[in-house]
């Protein structure tokens, strides 16, 4: 490995093992003894050694000194060997289970090494505290290296990202996800400054705004003011999901970005939980970091005297408000917006918090609401511009289309105040998307753009006590992604397998989810049902969770009706992949609509300040986008729409974003509820586990082989299990060799599989390898250690004789010694020896010097060779170490060159097809350029010819002229006619107005009726006096039915007048037909000609086929002409049909003087269509005049060119 950890200097510790607790984990020894992991109530699971099993059931001893007990064994998971401790990557382990990757997981955080690779994926665990692992020298380090050359980290993830970009030439996305608080905003702030940093543009720009790269890290406390809050479990928790696309040159420089965002938690403006408080921007402009604020704004410094900013907590220990308000300002000014926008933003703010301060009460003794003061709506009507009187009387009374009219409607307190708050959401909600494409305006440049890197920051799967709508939404977005995840992951396992040459069957895993989405999105599915509830008035939650019942209970595996009982009331329940979720219907209608007070909205399109009129415009309310067009059509408007389409359509926009890139995947972890630095909750973890899909991986993992060994690492190391398989003296491939170790140890010959390049092995089987490896070691050792202990013995017995016979050789010499001691002889030569040894010894003496001599030369020159040779080992150890780094950096060298060599092969072989593609192409503009060039000349002899034919086309076309001008003189006689018929709509409009008059008083006198009952009815102490009143309103009643009566034979003579008139019309369309008629006979003898010119032209080459297809248009136009003559009889019958109904409804007492006028209304629009239909008629004859003289012209000039 080639981690610097000088380069990394503090950082280091939390990024890897030191070397020498790496050397001493591959190092550790086995204790012979079996561990295990077993359940555990608090610790989820816990370290015990395996005592015995017996029967499925096994008896264990917690390592923590507690008792032993009896388990079931499948409750039991195989414990990792040592050397997998603290493991960088978690796919690598020997057994992947829960338990494995828990302990993992915990014993890597805590050391604070917060990050860790699953597999394809990244794991990351909020530290709760700064650490130094974001340093510009970790950018540094980081930056183009490979993932396996370094530890795990968010960097590297996003470096790869970016290298795969540039090489592949691919799109590039990062999907961080996890639970709020569990730190997504925070790694895709540092994902964005990674990438500003390492592809920086450079330079500065002249007009005050900050660098490309700069605004795009600035985007993140603009949006976090507006788009993040305090909750319990984080105090800057983003209440928005978001994708940041990032933009690249071709040469990786930064091009430009551009932000979409998701599930704004809109009711959090009006609504906070205790604990819990608003968007922070509130906050921000009272803290009084900026004086002028207060004056401009109209607020105080006290957010309790703002009640929709103060239900919840209303001050973070870990913020500082106001000097966020700066950042948040800076901000701003960097991303370039102008002193008129930030402006508009403070005052917009401000007004939604004045505007829920706004106080109502009923009328006596009705449920009118009026204000309870006007001093908030004043501050309200000042800030948005507004005029205050028409603001509180559309909040009190608004008007509502009923029909083709509208109608003032009184509000109570309670709708008043729910009307406030749904236009303070519409507010804020349309505002954070005017910011947002703001900004996405100032990320734009002019820089040419070829890759982008997206990033997705979005909220993980909810599991609450109480689940509703936008759990729903949040649950099925990450169902989406997980299905993404599955289908992504594993394709890449299995494209490995196809191309080791692997025998296998490709298995879709993003299917295991399918169940769950289709009954969510389908047609008929649960949105599709409730977006239809959302279309009738009388739909209620009850009717929709009949049809959810009747559609769905017991015919979708992923749809259940709950059974316990919780303590907060669940009306169905979903089976996702995270768990069973119960849901709660109450309320889903009215948040799926997110309705509001169109009259106040039109009041607010019409608002003196710029930016409300801004961010309302494009707004379509219900009336008008579900409104009638042309033949009672419904036409759904493009702003009104529910906010389940809204979100359908959004994540279907992502989804296929994600689709067109190469993901990486970033799991967010919340270690514990506490925020405390070093602990983890392991039930909390496994449970976001299960809910982010790191096991869902690792169950993907276990399906497939998710460990590989090359085959010369796996011949070296299992090698010792069978020699035999490969003997030393014998030459054989490093495949075959493994194969034929495979085959002769006594494992499972289906948990493992042979490519081209390496041994691919089932989740468990490195484990049995090694414990097998373990064990033949083991024994190995036992044999070493019986022999050396042998053979020391044997020594020891051997020195043990050596000096026993030594001892006897001494006794029996001191015995003879001792027994010639005494005798004379002996003594004598005791006395005489020393005298003749003096001689002897001179000579030793003299011949030990010259060996002493001899001996120091000696030593002498033994001590020079052997400094030579300790220098010559120094010197050879140093080479052998360059020798080492050489092959190390040599052997990276062939990998990437076998990379780069596979890529040109695939280069090639695209060229080599592109190059025949070519000359294919080649050969094909030959042969038509042969044919051009003979057709060229037949063209220019028939050149002659067609000048011929054009001057008899120019004949024909003066006659065409002579005939277009008898029709124009035709076209006025028809204006003159109906230029009658205008006066005689004009009588008939004055009778209409008349009869609206008489409409108008009766509906005045039934209103007046109406409000006397309604008074009646709430007075029930005087029945006598409404009962009396009741009397007289019947006798009215009775002389109104007499007024009814005499209006009505009054309009059955104006309708006998009426159908006089329709009399004469229809004659006088009997005439226009006859002239239609003699106009189709003169366009008839007209195309006659035409098609004999259309003859000549059909002999003449391609050229000559166009004046044909010209002729043709004539053709078309005429029967367009038709066309319009057959709607005329179509409207006429319809004009007939409208007055046999109209006499049929007059019959009736009510509804005559709205029959009539809405038969005025039609009459007056056919005429309209008819003297549009003929003026339309008469510019269709002069364009097709037009049109032939434009293309003869043009035919000859081209003819003229070629000759």
């Amino acid at each position: 490995m080639s981690f610097d950890y000088e380069a990394c200097q503090d950082a280091a510790q939390y990024l890897r093992l030191s070397r020498e607790q790496i050397i001493a984990n591959q190092t550790q020894k086995p204790d012979g003894k079996k561990y295990v992991w077993f359940p555990d109530k608090e610790n989820a699971y816990v370290k015990g050694e395996l005592i015995k099993t017996d029967k499925g059931k096994c008896t264990i001893k917690a390592c923590d000194g507690g008792k032993e007990m009896t388990v079931k064994e499948d409750d039991l998971q195989e414990m990792n060997p040592p050397r997998y401790e603290k493991c960088e990557d978690m796919a690598g382990m020997t057994f992947l289970n829960e338990a494995s990757v828990l302990n993992n997981l915990r014993s890597r955080y805590e050391s604070f090494m917060i990050y860790t690779y699953s597999g394809l994926f990244c794991v990351t665990v909020n530290p709760y505290k700064m650490l130094p692992v974001y340093a510009p020298y970790v950018i540094a380090a980081y930056k183009g290296k490979r993932r396996t050359e370094m530890p795990p980290h968010l960097y590297s993830i996003a470096d790869n990202a970016y290298t795969e970009m540039l090489m592949n030439r691919e799109n590039q996305s990062m999907l961080i996800t996890g639970e709020s608080g569990a730190g997504k905003t925070v790694n895709t702030k540092k994902v964005i400054q990674y990438f500003a940093l390492v592809a920086a543009f450079g330079g500065s720009q002249d007009d005050g705004k900050g660098t490309l790269e700069d605004q795009i890290v600035q985007c993140n406390p603009a949006m976090e003011a507006f788009g993040n809050a305090k909750t319990v479990r984080n105090d800057n928790s983003s209440r928005f999901g978001k994708f940041i696309r990032i933009h690249f040159g071709s040469t990786g420089l930064l091009a430009s970005g551009d932000i979409e965002h998701y599930l704004l938690e809109k009711s959090r403006v009006i609504y906070q939980q205790e604990g819990e408080r608003n968007y922070h921007i509130f906050y921000q402009i009272i803290s009084g970091s900026k004086p002028e604020l207060i004056d401009q704004l109209l607020v105080t410094k006290d957010p309790y005297d703002y009640k929709s900013i103060s239900q919840g907590v209303v001050s973070v220990p870990s913020m500082d408000d106001g000097a966020e308000l700066l950042l948040t300002d800076d901000a701003f000014r960097v991303l370039g917006f102008n002193q008129e926008e930030i402006s508009g933003i403070y005052r917009l703010m401000a007004g939604i918090m004045h505007q829920q301060n706004m106080k109502f009460k009923n009328k006596q003794r009705e449920e009118q609401a009026e204000p309870d003061g006007t001093e908030d709506a004043d501050k309200v009507a000042y800030l948005f511009g507004l005029n205050s009187a028409d603001f509180i009387k559309y909040l009190c009374h608004p008007r509502v289309k009923v029909g083709n009219e509208y109608v003032t409607k009184g509000q109570s307190c309670h709708q008043v105040s729910y009307g406030i708050g749904a236009l303070s959401k519409g507010l804020f909600g349309r505002h954070f998307d005017w910011l947002v494409k703001l900004i996405n305006q100032t990320l734009s440049t002019k820089l040419p753009r070829s890759f982008f890197i997206g990033v997705l920051d979005i909220a993980g799967f909810e599991i609450f006590d109480s689940n509703s709508f936008e759990q729903l939404c949040i649950n099925f977005t990450n169902e989406k992604l997980q299905q993404f995840f599955n289908h992504h992951m594993f394709v890449l396992e299995q494209e490995e397998y196809k191309k080791e040459g692997i025998d296998w069957v490709f298995i879709d895993f993003g299917m295991d989810l399918a169940a769950c989405i289709e009954l969510i999105e389908k047609p008929l599915g649960i949105m599709s049902i409730l977006e239809e509830e959302c279309m009738f008035p009388k739909a209620s939650d009850d009717t929709f969770k009949d049809k959810l019942y009747q559609n769905h209970l017991g015919k979708s595996k992923a749809f259940g009706k709950p059974v316990k009982k919780t303590k907060y009331e669940a009306h169905f329940e979903l089976y996702h992949y995270a768990g069973t979720v119960q849901y709660n219907i109450c309320g889903w209608l009215e948040k799926n609509k997110d309705p509001l007070n169109n009259s106040v909205v039109d009041l607010y399109k019409k608002a003196s300040m710029k930016l409300m009129q801004t961010i309302w415009e494009g707004y379509v309310s219900p009336e008008e986008g579900n409104g009638g067009g042309k033949g009672g059509k419904r036409k759904k408007g493009g702003s009104f729409m529910t906010v389940s389409s809204l979100h359908r359509q959004s994540l279907n926009a992502l989804m296929t974003n994600l689709r067109s890139t190469a993901p990486h995947f970033v799991r967010c972890l919340i270690p514990n509820e506490r925020k405390c630095p070093g602990e983890m909750d392991s039930h909390l973890v496994l449970h976001q586990l299960r809910c982010n899909g790191v096991l869902e991986g690792i169950r993907i993992c276990r399906k497939g082989f998710p460990n590989r060994v090359p085959y010369g690492d796996f011949k070296q190391r299992y090698r010792i299990l069978n020699p035999n398989a490969a003997p030393e003296g014998q030459f054989m491939d490093s495949k075959k060799s493994s194969e034929k170790l495979l085959g002769s140890i006594d494992i499972n010959h289906e948990a493992y599989k042979l490519g081209h390049t390496k041994v691919f092995f089932r989740a468990g089987m490195i484990g049995k390898l090694e414990e097998m490896r373990d064990n033949k070691l083991s024994s190995i050792f036992k044999l070493i250690q019986a022999r050396m202990r042998g053979m020391l013995m044997r020594r020891e017995y051997q020195k043990m004789i050596e000096r026993r016979q030594a001892c006897r050789i001494i006794q029996s010499n001191l015995r003879a010694f001792f027994g010639m001691a005494n005798c004379e002889w002996m003594k004598l030569m005791f006395k005489i020896k020393p005298l003749l040894k003096t001689a002897e010894s001179a000579k030793e003496l003299e011949e030990m010097e010259k060996e002493f001599a001899e001996t120091k030369v000696n030593l002498e020159k033994e001590t020079k060779r052997r400094k030579e040779l300790e220098e010559m080992q120094v010197s050879f150890i140093q080479e052998k170490n360059d020798l080492v780094m050489q092959l190390q950096a040599q052997q990276d060298q062939i990998d990437d060159g076998e990379d780069r060599c596979d890529q040109l092969i695939k280069t090639k072989v695209e060229l080599d097809g592109k190059i025949k593609e070519l000359t294919e192409r080649l050969e094909d503009e030959e042969e038509l350029n042969n044919e051009l060039v003979s057709k060229k000349r037949k063209l220019e002899d028939e050149c002659s010819e067609l000048k011929k034919d054009i001057d008899d086309l120019e004949i024909t076309l003066a006659k065409v002229e002579k005939e277009k001008h008898a029709t124009e003189n035709k076209l006025k006689n028809l204006q003159e006619e109906l230029a009658t018929q205008d006066e005689q709509i004009a009588k008939l409009q004055k009778e209409k107005k008349a009869l609206q008059e008489a409409h108008q008083q009766t509906l005045d006198d039934l209103q007046s009726e109406e409000d006397k009952v309604n008074s009646l009815t709430k007075q029930k102490a005087k029945l006598e006096q409404q009962v009396d009143d009741l009397e007289a309103s019947l006798e009215q009643e009775k002389k109104l039915r007499m007024e009814l009566e005499r209006t009505k034979r009054k309009l059955e003579g104006d309708l006998r007048l009426t159908q006089e008139t329709v009399m004469d019309l229809e004659n006088d369309k009997q005439r226009l037909e006859e002239k239609l008629k003699k106009q189709e006979f003169e366009y008839s003898q007209l195309a006659t000609k035409l098609e004999d010119e259309q003859a000549l032209v059909s002999q003449l080459q391609k050229k000559i086929k166009e004046l044909q297809a010209r002729i043709e248009e004539l053709e078309e136009e005429l029967e367009a002409e038709r066309a319009a003559r057959a709607k005329v009889e179509k409207q006429r019958a319809d004009l007939s049909r409208e007055l046999e109904e109209l006499s049929e409804r007059l019959e009736e007492a009510g509804g005559a003087t709205a029959a009539q006028i809405e038969l005025n209304k039609r009459r007056e629009a056919e005429f309209a269509k008819l003297r549009r239909e003929l003026e339309e008629s008469n510019l269709g004859h002069e364009a097709t005049v037009s049109t032939l003289r434009k293309k003869h012209a043009d035919t000859s000039s081209e003819m003229s060119e070629q000759v």
